[in-house]
């Protein structure tokens, strides 16, 4: 018989060179399929890590129901806004970006630093929260570049809206509510990263569900919902907010004493108004100079509202046009006795001052109800209205041209 022959150290070398690659390559497996691609939307991919991660994030915001499938969804709608805004070319800075973190932090009254602090008690790491942040940043750019000049918001809307408030003693609104108690630091920073998460439901199911949840009013019982309300008793920035939205729709964050509340507009009923009490009279009024009641009425016919009226008067004298709001007492007779017959954007042409026509236009009555309603609130609140719509038919549509893969 031949000796046996000993593997030379090279070759030991080898096998526990192998055998350690082996075993390294087993260790990093997990890791590597961590960060491997989950989802692919057109040529970004989505990693399961990235979806344990927002569902971390969903958590600490509050999300109730299927927060998995949430999860993949929002995603998946980020990396489409993302691409969107790469199309266009936009980018965001570092101070946009702690803009927006300051932002939402400020959203739950509190800085940046302790809103943080609750994030990363969550088991959320810091650039998620970032690049949660930065989508948002980015579409909001997005919307605007694309639909801002869209949603420009005339007076004469805005004076519609209030109209319909001037009519609060017809005016009824069916809502469910949502009281987040905010008693200190850490609950005040929860309640409001809740209610923003809750801004987003459409719901009616949802919300219900949220409320039995997390709030602490005795309506959670019956899923936050409650009877019908005059809306001329609800606080002012609720009423502007109800007056532009539609069911479904759910309120910014509302605060009340050691309290964050959000209200979901269920349902809006007009019913025959009583008349309320006018404490003021916007008007306008348009001189012509040696002209009759027939080029008044030419005036009339070009017009739909006192804004037009700036248009008829570009480059005259500025005493040819003038418009002022005034209480009733305080009207001179003649024009307090046209605007008597008058509705909103209705003209009379039947008074002469001097050697001049006049051109006499109700732009509004203020109410005793509608006194207290903020024009710019009202105005902001329809605009962030149709821009939002405009952005979510133009999500709608990127998804529906979209490539994504589920590669689980």
């Amino acid at each position: 018989m031949k000796p046996t022959r000993s593997a030379s150290p090279l070759t030991h070398f080898a096998f526990l060179a192998a055998l350690v690659c082996f075993v390294l390559a087993a260790g990093d497996a997990p890791a590597q399929n961590r960060y491997s691609p989950t989802i692919r939307v057109n040529d970004k991919a989505i990693s399961a890590y990235e979806i344990d991660q927002r569902i971390r994030l969903l958590r600490v915001l509050g999300a109730q129901g299927d927060i998995q499938r949430e999860a993949r969804e929002r995603l998946i709608e980020e990396r489409l806004q993302v691409q969107a805004a790469e199309q266009l070319g936009l980018t965001t800075t570092e101070e946009q970006l702690e803009a927006g973190i300051a932002e939402f932090a400020a959203r739950a009254s509190t800085t940046t630093e302790n809103f943080i602090a609750v994030i990363r008690n969550g088991g959320v790491d810091d650039d998620t929260f970032r690049d949660f942040i930065e989508a948002g940043v980015l579409w909001r750019e997005v919307v605007g570049a694309r639909f801002a000049p869209q949603a420009q918001v005339g007076e004469d809307e805005v004076d519609r809206a209030i109209a319909l408030a001037g009519q609060q003693s017809g005016v009824r609104v069916l809502v469910s509510e949502i009281i987040m108690l905010a008693r200190n630091g850490e609950e005040l920073a929860q309640a409001q990263a809740r209610a923003v998460e809750l801004g987003q439901v459409t719901s009616f199911q949802r919300f219900s569900a949220a409320a039995r949840q997390l709030s602490a009013s005795p309506s959670r019982d019956v899923g936050g919902r409650l009877d019908w309300l005059p809306l001329s008793g609800l606080p002012p920035e609720l009423r502007a907010q109800f007056l532009t939205m539609r069911p479904g729709q759910v309120t910014e964050p509302f605060q009340i004493p050691n309290a964050i509340g959000v209200f979901q507009l269920r349902a809006l009923e007009e019913r025959a108004p009583e008349r309320a009490e006018t404490v003021a009279i916007d008007y306008a009024e348009f001189l012509i100079p040696g002209g009759s009641e027939a080029d008044a009425r030419r005036i009339a016919d070009q017009i739909d509202t006192c804004d037009d009226l700036f248009g008829i008067a570009h480059g005259l004298p500025d005493e040819r046009l003038t418009r002022q709001s005034l209480p009733p007492a305080q009207l001179p007779a003649p024009v307090a006795a046209e605007l008597a017959r008058l509705d909103d954007g209705e003209v009379s042409t039947a008074l002469v001052r001097g050697n001049s026509q006049v051109v006499l236009m109700l732009c509004t009555r203020a109410t005793e109800q509608t006194a207290d309603i903020d024009r710019a609130g009202v105005r902001r609140a329809l605009s962030n209205q149709r821009i939002a719509s405009y952005g979510a038919a133009f999500l709608a549509e990127l998804r529906a041209e979209a490539q994504i893969i589920d590669l689980q």
